[in-house]
């Protein structure tokens, strides 16, 4: 293998590849990234077993292909290499079988490579109907629904992204049973039979990581045990987890006894400094209570202080309410709103808080209280 590539474009590409690349050597190879250089042009490979990368770069992107080949390239040492190589034209050469010579005018990298036919065979394809989201719709649904993923391996199913298709509408939602995030898209078209998978949180966290901003469409091909993204030149496959995902649709409440309406960015700055006096151990604890169309903002940690704030509100009717919860909880639920006003529905201060906006219904984000005595 023997060819001279522009430093950017190599660099772009091995930066999308590296992301599944894996940090543990329980299989060497898993390290590496694996380069093919055919006629038509060169793929990278690289593969977690959680997740694998194809990246396929055009021979009118590569300035001369002189031999054509395969070998694995250990990823750390190769990033490293080339992101400090100055800018322009880089040449790689597979010398004596598995050495590699990575070099320009100045500079001369000499690497031990890996054979590739030790490279498992990823087996990444394609189906025959994928469903087709825009880049930016993918992203704005995975950002608004991860963080309510769950950290804890004992429940692994929650640690994952639950996708539900039905016809023409797509439900995005994670839960980690303290919190919730739902996210709703309407398809361009219906599916002919309902879908209903789990990706790991972790895995698609990355692929939105390499998401550009350029506006086009994803292909989503969705199989058995696995789903494969299909945009610009990349492809990305994630393993599916098997077990089912719980029906959250018992938690969600139809009816509500108070809807409070109140400015984002003023409640979120203060429920950020009511949590500035609460501790960790005590789950950040806060506690509202309204009294008109004022919401008092409260924490009391006896070894570290109280704090007091108010905010103006409206409500939809002259119910009052005092409820606690997760100061963190409310603020990572916030973040993903995308309003000038939000609104907190409530029932009791046992029942699940949902925020929403008055704009759109097609983001819920649910959070359960705390009880305080």
């Amino acid at each position: 293998m023997k060819f001279s590539i522009k430093k950017e474009i190599l660099l772009e590409n091995l930066n999308y590849v590296a992301h599944a690349v894996s940090t543990k050597n329980v299989i060497p190879v898993l390290s590496g990234i694996k380069f093919d250089l055919k006629d038509e042009g060169l793929y990278l490979v690289a593969s977690d077993n959680e997740i694998d990368i194809e990246v396929f770069i055009d021979k009118k992107y590569i300035d001369k292909i002189e031999k054509t080949g395969s070998i694995v390239i250990q990823g750390k040492f190769l990033l490293d290499i080339v992101r400090k190589l100055p800018d322009g034209e880089i040449n790689i050469e597979v010398i004596d079988g598995l050495k590699i010579n990575i070099y320009n005018k100045n500079s001369n990298f000499n690497l031990n490579g890996i054979d590739p036919d030790e490279f498992p065979n990823l087996n990444i394809e394609k189906s025959n109907k994928p469903i087709e989201l825009d880049k930016k719709v993918i992203k704005t649904m995975v950002n608004q629904t991860i963080y309510a993923t769950s950290t804890q391996e004992s429940r692994p199913i929650l640690t994952g992204l639950n996708l539900k298709i039905d016809n023409d509408v797509l439900e995005c939602i994670a839960t980690d049973s303290y919190r919730l995030a739902k996210k709703t898209i309407k398809l361009n078209n219906s599916v002919e039979n309902p879908i209903n998978i789990v990706i790991p949180g972790k895995n698609i966290g990355e692929l939105v990581k390499i998401i550009n901003e350029e506006e086009n469409n994803i292909k989503i091909h969705i199989f058995t045990n696995k789903v494969l993204f299909e945009f610009d030149n990349i492809l990305f496959q994630s393993r599916l987890l098997n077990d089912v995902f719980p029906n959250i649709s018992r938690l969600i409440p139809s009816e509500f006894k108070l809807i409070i309406k109140a400015d984002l960015n003023e409640l979120f700055n203060v429920v950020d400094r009511a949590s500035l006096l609460t501790s960790e151990k005590e789950k950040n604890v806060i506690k509202f209570e309204t009294n008109g169309n004022v919401l008092t903002v409260t924490s009391n940690t006896p070894e570290i202080g109280r704090v007091e704030e108010k905010l103006p509100i409206s409500k939809d009717n002259n119910e009052d309410i005092k409820i606690a919860f997760s100061a963190k909880h409310m603020m990572d639920a916030l973040r993903t709103i995308n309003s000038k006003d939000v609104r907190i529905l409530l029932n009791s201060e046992i029942s699940p808080i949902i925020l929403n906006t008055e704009d759109s219904d097609d983001l819920l984000q649910l959070l359960m209280p705390i009880k305080t005595y």
